[in-house]
């Protein structure tokens, strides 16, 4: 490990959530002079005013901003309005007075969800601009878009260090489980964990490889099973982010994934196969399936920065169910 981070205040916005904490591990792995996390209680970074005082507060040498309003299909058709006002706000006002409070490094975290519907896989950094992002996801995608416009234009005028990375959806231990608001992979390890014989039971299962005395409840999954998507497990995304801050200084974006594909009923029959469960899969195909395929060329995060994700969906998916199973 590199002696980076050692003399350097660095402020994690998002620092205590799923993504964060794992962030800010690594950042004290690497001895860290000093991590700031504003806590959602005591800083709205959507206002003005207190990101003003969080950087008179903390001083960074660099700012890792990973705050945003988000969730699956469900949660984006729901607050469209209120995940565009949010992301976009936040970002546009951070990365303005980072600008002006003299901070040498800007990492924004994009999405995925920046990319165009119909892209062609995988998606390369040069097909960003090649059409408009799938419908309910798109006010998320393109707020967070505006803020790789900004870091471009203030790298052009100002000379602002700002990085702009675009990373697939992340799973993994301490992952949001919350129904109404979670991605695809921990909605469905819920939904089949919840259908089992209670989680006590279903976590012996796991264990010992039990089977059950009748079949599993049935479980109802939106959509028609046949679109794609790539997952990277949190601590890969965290480190990519913590290499890309050491190593990466240019004004285009940067993929962040884990280079693979999988459909979403594989992907069902995966974690059901994993967690033991032997009940129905209903799909509901009067529910959206989001955008029809998703995967990144992942090449130039490897090319730029060294990052390649080690973690396999197998292994990373287990981890997950057992977290879920002893810690909700």
């Amino acid at each position: 490990m590199s002696d980076f981070f050692k003399d350097k205040c660095v402020v994690v916005t998002g620092g205590a959530g799923f993504l964060g904490q794992y962030v800010v591990r690594k950042l004290e792995e690497r001895g860290c002079a000093r991590i700031f996390v504003p806590k959602i209680e005591d800083y709205d970074l959507r206002d003005q005013n207190t990101i003003i005082r969080m950087y008179e507060e903390s001083r960074p040498y660099i700012v890792i901003h990973l705050a945003a309003a988000v969730g699956g299909i469900g949660a984006n058709r729901a607050n469209p309005g209120q995940f565009f006002y949010d992301n976009a706000v936040m970002g546009i006002q951070l990365i303005e007075f980072a600008r002006r409070f003299g901070v040498k490094k800007f990492v924004c975290l994009g999405t995925i969800c920046c990319y165009p519907k119909f892209t062609p896989v995988p998606f390369k950094e040069d097909d960003l601009w090649n059409g408009y992002p799938e419908e309910t996801n798109a006010p998320y995608g393109l707020a967070k878009k505006m803020l790789l416009v900004q870091s471009q234009a203030y790298r052009q005028q100002y000379g602002f260090n700002s990085i702009f990375l675009m990373p697939v959806n992340l799973y993994g231990p301490g992952d949001n489980f919350n129904t109404n608001t979670s991605h695809v992979i921990p909605a469905l390890i819920k939904k089949i964990v919840d259908a089992m014989r209670g989680k006590e039971s279903a976590f012996q299962r796991l264990r010992e490889e039990k089977k059950p005395d009748k079949p599993d409840q049935t479980i109802t999954v939106w959509g028609t099973g046949t679109a794609t998507r790539e997952f990277i497990y949190v601590e890969d995304a965290a480190e990519a982010i913590i290499l890309a801050t050491e190593k990466y200084n240019k004004a285009d974006p940067v993929n962040i994934g884990a280079g693979f594909e999988i459909s979403i009923k594989s992907l069902i029959e995966l974690i059901a196969r994993l967690a033991k469960f032997n009940g129905e899969i209903i799909w509901d195909s009067s529910k959206p399936d989001g955008q029809p395929r998703r995967m990144l060329d992942t090449s130039k995060a490897e090319i730029e920065f060294g990052f390649k994700a080690k973690m396999s969906l197998d292994n990373g998916l287990k981890k997950t169910i057992e977290w879920y199973l002893k810690n909700e």
